[in-house]
């Protein structure tokens, strides 16, 4: 797949199964991200890979805040499987360093961007991806057991692994609907 075509047809998969990448896919998958735009060089992200028994762990943390918000039955239950939907889950977290020329939010955008090439990466590899937030990403509990603290952020969660079936990217937009000249 060429640069081209993989930036037009970028899309997610949200039904994924084994096998997660592979050693080799794993690294190329990551050495995307470290190549995000990244203002100073700050390098201002860290990557937490969970498969198999890290998945297990990641439904912990979730299920452990559910339960704090109150979540129970079915919800409850549901919490500690979401990170099993995928063979393997990266958790992208913004770490957020002092610097006079790049504010924070540049930082987040910063770590956004490396997720995102690692999602095309995935893709351009023949695997598939999605990117996920939803409510543990802010929730105080998921935050603390990943050692997220202060202008830190998680940025997403990246389920990765091989598409169930194929998926048609959504049709084209037409730029004039989200362009205008100045």
């Amino acid at each position: 797949m060429d640069a081209q075509q993989l930036l037009l047809n970028r899309h997610s998969n949200p039904r994924l199964s084994e096998p997660a990448p592979n050693a080799e896919q794993l690294q190329l998958i990551l050495q995307a991200g470290l190549r995000a735009p990244d203002h100073a060089m700050l390098k201002p992200y860290e990557f937490v890979v969970a498969q198999q028994q890290g998945l297990n762990r990641l439904g912990d943390i979730f299920y452990a805040a559910a339960s704090a918000n109150g979540e129970q039955g079915q919800a409850l239950a549901r919490a500690r499987l979401l990170p099993t939907r995928a063979p393997m889950v990266i958790t992208v977290i913004a770490k957020v360093k002092a610097h006079p020329k790049v504010p924070a939010l540049e930082q987040h955008i910063t770590a956004g961007c490396a997720l995102l090439q690692m999602q095309q990466m995935a893709q351009a590899l023949g695997l598939g991806g999605i990117w996920r937030t939803g409510s543990y990403a802010r929730d105080p509990l998921v935050r603390q057991a990943l050692g997220v603290d202060g202008d830190d952020e998680i940025v997403g969660f990246l389920y990765l692994g091989t598409p169930q079936k194929s998926l048609t990217p959504s049709t084209p937009k037409a730029v004039s609907d989200y362009c205008r000249l100045l």
